[in-house]
């Protein structure tokens, strides 16, 4: 790899900086003399922090700007957290590399005043902090009597908005804090039966050109094959949904002997309809898996759910 260069574009958020600069030390260590350059930059979603993910569109939110870059032939890889890439990228785009999975799960952080509790005992009406449509539907379902407000920022911001004494908790995922070193935060993970985690939570993906040898070779040493099999599975069940990053379709993977096992969820804003299911099956057929799964939920009402979503939260034209 000597004389080799590489150009990485990532958000410039202080979570995004993190992962990316894991995956060039990661990237450095494994290829000698490879030369590898960053360019941060803001994204659509990073800017637009007054209003409702879902009301300013989900389609390439945090992603858009970054793979611009490698079109125009600026960057090379773009390295995105997982959940926040859409299924059905540009064409001339792929996804090249998914690394080792961080706990996928939901993390409950609370105000101070509140470091007796637990999600289950949070007194009735206690605001709760989340900017995920696919959280709150759950957590409405299974809490009615809690209270739930929209939190935009990064990681720093929401939780200084806590401590303040804006919300009494927040949800997040765990492998943020992780990475931020804020593990010391959480002060519950959320059960699978309760939350059921965002499709690539905890992963990371990287983005390159389509076709590109030269580069899959150099990104390759990072793929976690199976946390790419259990992503691969989740990714083809929300693009068989058509769901964009922000709608109330959860996931959760885990193998069983040689099997995959997937199960997903779909549910409606006010958290009162939920559709949940499992299939289970060859671990290297993992889209199938996804498939199998989403056709399972759209029999049982899920497309329905959904359009009645995308009715409500899409931005107008």
């Amino acid at each position: 790899m000597a004389g080799s260069q590489l150009r990485i574009a990532s958000r410039r958020s202080q979570l995004a900086m993190v992962q990316t600069h894991w995956v060039r030390d990661e990237l450095a260590k494994a290829h000698a003399g490879l030369e590898i350059t960053i360019e941060a930059m803001a994204t659509q979603g990073d800017k637009i922090l007054d209003v409702a993910l879902a009301k300013i569109g989900d389609k390439g939110l945090f992603t858009k700007e970054l793979e611009a870059q490698m079109l125009v032939d600026r960057a090379d890889i773009a390295v995105h957290s997982l959940k926040d890439l859409p299924t059905n990228l540009p064409e001339g785009l792929m996804l090249g590399c998914i690394t080792e999975r961080e706990d996928p799960a939901d993390a409950l952080v609370v105000h101070e005043k509140h470091k007796d509790k637990t999600l289950a005992t949070l007194p009735e009406g206690a605001v709760v902090g989340t900017s995920s449509l696919r959280r709150l539907a759950q957590l409405r379902h299974h809490y009615p009597h809690l209270t739930f407000k929209d939190v935009r920022g990064n990681v720093i911001t929401r939780l200084e908005k806590l401590d303040s004494g804006e919300f009494d908790c927040l949800i997040l995922a765990a492998a943020g804090l992780g990475r931020l070193g804020l593990s010391d935060r959480i002060h519950e993970l959320i059960d699978p039966s309760i939350s059921l985690h965002a499709v690539g939570q905890g992963a990371l993906g990287i983005e390159c050109r389509d076709g590109d040898a030269k580069v899959l070779e150099q990104i390759k040493v990072l793929e976690h094959v199976p946390t790419a099999r259990r992503c691969l599975a989740e990714r083809a069940f929300l693009r068989e949904l058509e769901g964009g990053c922000q709608v109330p379709i959860g996931v959760n993977t885990r193998f069983e002997g040689d099997e995959l096992v997937l199960t997903g969820m779909v549910a409606s804003l006010d958290g009162k309809r939920l559709i949940r299911d499992q299939v289970q099956g060859d671990q290297t057929n993992p889209e199938a898996l996804g498939i199998d799964l989403a056709h399972k939920l759209k029999a049982q009402g899920a497309g329905e759910i959904l359009e009645e979503i995308f009715a409500t939260v899409r931005p107008e034209a």
